[in-house]
């Protein structure tokens, strides 16, 4: 889970809100020298609006905050958060004590991760039944082919190289995307084959290679038990089916690190 924020930067940026907010209830005239003034300046340091560094800065660092602190924007309550960040600033009496503000912390924290899991559970239950219902209905497909073990293969093109065993290392292609189309990796995208072993990809991959000669290119949709699981990172999502196209284009002795 993030850290919600960090407690003198979240002053910070809540103070720069205040003074924002202050300044806007209390307009002033500005003369015309003031206002040309402060243009020169504005054109001087290429930011209008902030003519000095300090101002700089802290906008930089408000601007920051803001986008953290939106993270959990339906939690909190920013007027009370600026009541008590005056009050520590002013040195005031405090509504409630250390002891009891680091209590009710960590019962939000405990809230909102629990939040999360439940969240998370749904999303996985959701990406389950599609994936299964995806499944179901390509393997009628033609050239689609289904193993024991659930993984799906087509043939794109068929090599005449020697098959990898699960002891090797291979040289390949590949592209991975969701069933909606969405690519979360690509080896052509960043210019150069991957090396991997076998022993050290996901049980779809391991499988799925072992059934490749060399030359070959086919494509794999892989059950989420033989990728991630609900394990998956968030670029991909719990429970996912996921679609390969792989092109074998070496057997290779593993990295020394996967040995």
């Amino acid at each position: 889970m993030k850290p919600i924020v960090r407690p003198a930067l979240l002053a910070l940026a809540t103070v720069l809100a205040v003074s924002a907010c202050n300044t806007q209830k209390k307009p002033v005239e500005v003369s015309d020298a003031a206002a040309q003034a402060g243009k020169a300046a504005d054109e001087k340091t290429g930011y209008p609006g902030l003519p000095t560094e300090k101002e700089q800065v802290s906008y930089a660092i408000g601007m920051a905050m803001g986008k953290q602190l939106s993270e959990i924007k339906d939690e909190v309550n920013t007027d009370t958060v600026v009541k008590a960040l005056r009050t520590q600033m002013t040195g005031g009496k405090a509504l409630i004590t250390e002891a009891q503000a680091q209590q009710i912390m960590q019962g939000f924290g405990q809230r909102m991760q629990a939040k999360q899991i439940a969240k998370m559970m749904e999303e996985a239950k959701a990406n389950l039944e599609k994936g299964e219902k995806f499944l179901a209905e390509n393997a009628k497909k033609p050239g689609v082919v289904t193993t024991a073990s659930g993984l799906q293969y087509q043939v794109i093109t068929q090599g005449k190289g020697p098959k990898p065993a699960a002891s090797d290392g291979v040289k390949v292609n590949y592209k991975g995307t969701l069933l909606d189309g969405t690519e979360f990796d690509s080896s052509y995208k960043r210019g150069e084959p991957a090396v991997l072993p076998l022993q050290g990809v996901i049980p779809g991959w391991a499988e799925g290679l072992q059934l490749m000669p060399v030359g070959s290119k086919y494509k794999f949709w892989i059950p989420a038990k033989l990728a991630y699981g609900e394990q998956a990172p968030p670029m991909i999502g719990p429970n996912q089916v996921l679609e390969f196209e792989v092109e074998l284009l070496e057997i290779v002795k593993p990295p020394r690190d996967a040995q």
